[in-house]
Order: structure tokens, then sequence, then C-alpha cells
């Protein structure tokens, strides 16, 4: 998914529209760092077994992406969602819709555009004799988290649909979590489950899932859909992520082959671009801020070590 937050058109519509609705408005959650030419150079240097990639748009396309590549397939928000919710600024909105993506295959992997492929990663680091690889760590909603509200609403569903005992095995502890294993251990002595580490990177899921959840859980999915700007009426797509936790149906990764990066001072945009050189982990999330020292500075550093790591163009530009 990707927003040009600088098209003059989408500028309007969002103008119009945050007059009168309530919501997350603030530009942080739409500014571009274009930078998204790397993100398509990552997955054809990291993975080149990728066979399609679901490019979800409202519409605006990057100048530079040659949408002749059989490999992408572009796709509108109304291609997913009904005309009368449209225009939507709330990615969660987009996100619980995107089974409905025409051609899309039961097994997927859902990218945000500031997460980056940044070492080689085989078909097996996302799925698994069909199944999703996931880590299923127990964790506990922090009041503070400006996500807490959807979290707990996630947490309600699973709890309902759901007994914490019933999956007492090998994917609650399992030495690929190493000293998360105590967190789990400490974690399962409550009966209902808290939470979940989240570790805010692509998630591998089945569309079978969503299928599922929209079934039994339409109203919440239908009003998060109708929201324009992301508000606490909202789920937010860990919901299905969640869900095939709960049910035990993934397959066990190690966490620690990935890292997120809450960029907000000059050192922390070192270290993400010395992570990107060195290639320290398989995927990085780039989490932008409010509170980020220096918007343009940043920018300007962080593509500069893009476009030495991934110098060539990918055959997804023009």
């Amino acid at each position: 998914m990707w927003v040009d937050g600088n098209d003059e058109e989408w500028k309007k519509k969002f103008s119009k529209h945050a007059e009168k609705e309530t919501g997350d408005k603030r530009a942080v959650r739409f500014r571009d760092w274009d930078n998204l030419e790397y993100w398509f150079r990552s997955v054809e240097k990291y993975a080149p077994w990728v066979h399609k990639i679901h490019f979800v748009t409202e519409g605006h396309l990057p100048t530079w992406l040659d949408t002749t590549n059989d490999k992408i397939n572009i796709v509108k928000h109304s291609d997913i969602i009904d005309s009368k919710y449209l225009p939507l600024f709330n990615s969660r909105a987009i996100e619980v819709n995107l089974h409905k993506i025409k051609g899309l295959s039961e097994q997927f992997v859902y990218f945000n555009d500031d997460m980056f492929i940044t070492d080689y990663v085989n078909p097996s680091f996302f799925f698994k004799d069909g199944l999703p690889c996931d880590s299923m760590i127990y964790n506990t909603v922090s009041p503070t988290n400006e996500l807490a509200i959807p979290l707990i609403r996630n947490l309600k569903i699973i709890n309902k649909n759901f007994k914490k005992m019933d999956l007492l095995n090998s994917k609650v502890i399992n030495f690929k979590y190493g000293m998360n294993n105590l967190r789990n251990i400490v974690l399962q002595l409550w009966p209902s489950i808290l939470g979940y580490y989240e570790p805010h990177q692509p998630g591998s899921y089945l569309k079978s899932t969503f299928e599922a959840l929209w079934k039994k859980e339409s109203e919440i999915l239908t009003i998060t859909t109708k929201s324009k700007f992301k508000n606490d009426s909202n789920v937010n797509q860990f919901l299905f992520r969640y869900w095939q936790l709960a049910s035990g149906n993934f397959n066990v990764r190690n966490p620690e082959q990935m890292k997120m990066i809450q960029v907000v001072t000059e050192k922390d945009i070192e270290l993400t671009c010395n992570l990107i050189k060195n290639s320290k982990y398989k995927l990085i999330c780039i989490n932008d801020s409010d509170t980020l020292y220096s918007f343009d500075d940043a920018k300007e550093k962080l593509n500069n070590t893009f476009k030495h790591v991934f110098l060539e163009k990918s055959s997804y530009e023009i």
C-alpha cells in the first residue's frame, strides 16, 4: 500500500473530508520519503522469486513505475472497497479489505511502504508447509500505546473465540523464541490472552483468514471500513495475525531476524543506514515519527544509503 501525500487532487479530497471527520490526520501518516523505488529494488535483489506485487493506491502512481511489468498488478481502492465509503485516508480500512484483491494468492505477504528487505530471504521465511511463519510471543497492551484501543478490540474478539490453554505446545514454548520464552511462561499464568508482541514487520497471511473473520465479525470490520480516518472505533490488520496465532495456524519463526527502528534522532537514522549497508537483518521497518529531528536531513541520509546499496534500477522501473 502506498499514498502520494504530495498529489494535489488527493490533498483537496483530504482537506475536504478532514474538516468534517474525526480521527488521525497527522502529516506523518501521509508524507512521502521518496524511496519507494528502493523497495522494489530490494525485492528484486533479495527476493527474486516473488512472482506478483499487488500495488494498492487510491489511483495515483509513481512516474517511474513500469505498469506494463507482468509482475505488477495495480489495485485501486475502488477495486476492493464499495464506492460509498470512498475516499479513504485510513490504512486500517484498506487493510481489512485486502482479501478482495482480484488474483490475490491464498498465501500472501503484506508490506507497508516503510518495510524493506535488507538481506536474502527464501519463500520459507514467510510460509512453510502452506502455513504463515510467525512468532507467538505474549505481551500486554500499554495504555500509552497509540494503538491501545484498536489492539484491545482485536483481543476482545480473539478471547471470545479462543481459549488460551487450548494452545499450549511447541508453538507457545519454542527454542526459536530464545529469552522470549520467559515472557510466554509468565503470561501463560493469566487465563486470557493479554496481548501479543508485535514486531511491526511484513505480515504472512492466508486469504482464508480474512474471509473467515469477515463472516464472524462483519460488524466491526464494516465499521472500520467506513472510517475515513483512523479512530478508536477501528480494529486493524493485526486482528488477522492474532487469529492465526490463537488458532495455531502458523509455523514458528525466529523474531530476531527482523528489526523495527522508530526514527526520532539523528543517531536513529545513522543506525538505520548502517543496518541497510551491513544486511544485519533480513527485514527492517523504518517507522516515521512526529518528533523526527529533521525530516529533510533524515530523508537525504537514508536515501543516499539506499542509492548506494541498490544502485541498479529494477525491472519495475521505466
